[in-house]
């Protein structure tokens, strides 16, 4: 039966068991009493639906607390057990893939480190070599842990590039390392290492943690924010009512520079070609720095850092501390667009690039950020560091699944339909930016 605004009393019953486990996931443990008044639903609609979530045993008792006057109210809080999500990070250093129970507490994890000349035919982000690696890693996790592909909600990936939804499911346009629409989503498939009936939740990996951030990092309680990712590359995630169903679009590979530095997307004067680890790395040796040979970006990343901020009290090395200057200056100019497009409260920057480079990197890029932005969105941002650390595109990917849960009443998932990008759920919010690590 439908209700006057064309709601039926499954949606209903559904948008209810949603509220509950939302509310009990952030807050809880809570008694039935709190649950009216936090969640604005009836005492009667919160005892059918505790009730109907204890039965399908995704609610349990979390012990009681006194009541005035009365019997002891028992705390409910959602299962941790009662379900599974793995979330996988495809970044240009390495794939991660994590276990997660139904609290994102993390049960497991494997890594495969990605060379810097890898043995696929393109390379190390061959395509086949990457959809391996994920393969092999959802099949370790979940031995790891004993668990059994029945009892996983999803699998959440965060990717390079752009995720175009097709016939074929998630396809991903990644230029910059060469992946040409990828059918990512197929390719997992046809292993049939899990059932047809598991879902797979493929998007940017900007994407994943900024929704990582806004859940449980620096971004919580903000409305409209900005979370970037320096890594290998730059990115970001737009999160603001203006655009929440809004468009992708590439913030490392806006034009800073005309006819300056060749990125590796193939186009000139790329904010990616001056700002990220991997260009910052070549124009200090450039300049005349000397980057250790035959190292991963992360330990020639952290040399250069303590050749310009020595901790023995040394002579700081001019070349590194000259290009680090620039990098700030040229990722504080980025910002300032995104503060003038977006006016958010909050920028925060997150990516094992941004997390080494720290607090010694962090005020020089807000001091630019506000210099060349307009005063009136300059003075109401704050910029800090993300609070996450390396995990957060983990954290985000396997959030994907569990919001799809939520939202479906803890419900399991069909594995999605294929739709076009403009009819998009509002859940995913603007993503800005390809390139992670």
């Amino acid at each position: 039966m439908a209700t006057r605004n064309g709601r039926t009393v499954r949606d209903l019953r559904r948008e209810n068991r949603a509220t509950v486990l939302r509310r009990l996931f952030f807050d809880g443990p809570m008694s039935r009493n709190s649950l009216g008044p936090a969640t604005g639903l009836s005492s009667g609609s919160v005892s059918n639906v505790v009730a109907e979530l204890l039965a399908d045993g995704l609610l349990e008792e979390a012990g009681s607390v006194e009541s005035d006057g009365g019997r002891p109210r028992t705390l409910l809080r959602v299962a941790p057990g009662s379900g599974h999500m793995v979330g996988v990070d495809v970044g240009e250093t390495r794939v991660r893939v994590e276990l997660f129970d139904l609290s994102l507490a993390e049960l497991a994890r494997a890594e495969r480190p990605l060379a810097a000349r890898g043995t696929g035919r393109r390379g190390p982000y061959d395509d086949e070599l990457i959809a391996g690696h994920i393969r092999d890693g959802l099949a370790e996790v979940m031995d790891a842990a004993k668990v059994t592909p029945d009892a996983l909600l999803g699998v959440g990936i965060g990717v390079p590039g752009i995720v175009e939804r097709s016939d074929e499911g998630a396809v991903v346009h990644g230029q910059t390392i060469g992946w040409d629409a990828v059918p990512l989503e197929r390719m997992l498939r046809a292993s049939g290492r899990l059932p047809e009936d598991v879902p797979y939740f493929i998007d940017n990996g900007a994407r994943t943690l900024g929704q990582a951030e806004m859940w449980f990092g620096a971004g919580r309680g903000a409305r409209n924010a900005v979370v970037v990712l320096f890594g290998s590359g730059v990115g970001a995630c737009v999160v603001t009512d203006e655009v929440e169903r809004g468009r992708a679009v590439e913030w490392g590979h806006l034009t800073v520079r005309v006819r300056g530095r060749r990125c590796r997307c193939g186009a000139l004067g790329c904010l990616e070609a001056y700002a990220g680890a991997e260009a910052l790395l070549e124009r200090w040796q450039e300049a005349g720095g000397r980057p250790p040979q035959g190292v991963d970006e992360e330990t020639a990343l952290t040399t250069m850092l303590a050749a310009a901020y020595p901790v023995d009290g040394g002579e700081p090395d001019p070349v590194a501390t000259a290009v680090l200057a620039e990098t700030a200056e040229y990722l504080g100019a980025g910002l300032s667009d995104l503060i003038n497009l977006f006016q958010p409260e909050r920028i925060l920057i997150g990516g094992w690039a941004g997390l080494q480079l720290g607090s010694r990197f962090l005020e020089s890029v807000r001091a630019h950020a506000l210099s060349y932005a307009l005063r009136y969105p300059a003075g109401r941002v704050g910029i800090e560091l993300g609070k996450l650390g390396p995990d957060a595109v983990t954290v985000g990917a396997a959030i994907l699944p569990l919001a799809d849960f939520f939202t479906r009443g803890g419900r399991r998932s069909q594995p999605p339909a294929p739709v076009a990008p403009s009819d998009r759920s509002p859940a995913w919010r603007t993503t800005l930016g390809g390139r992670l690590a």
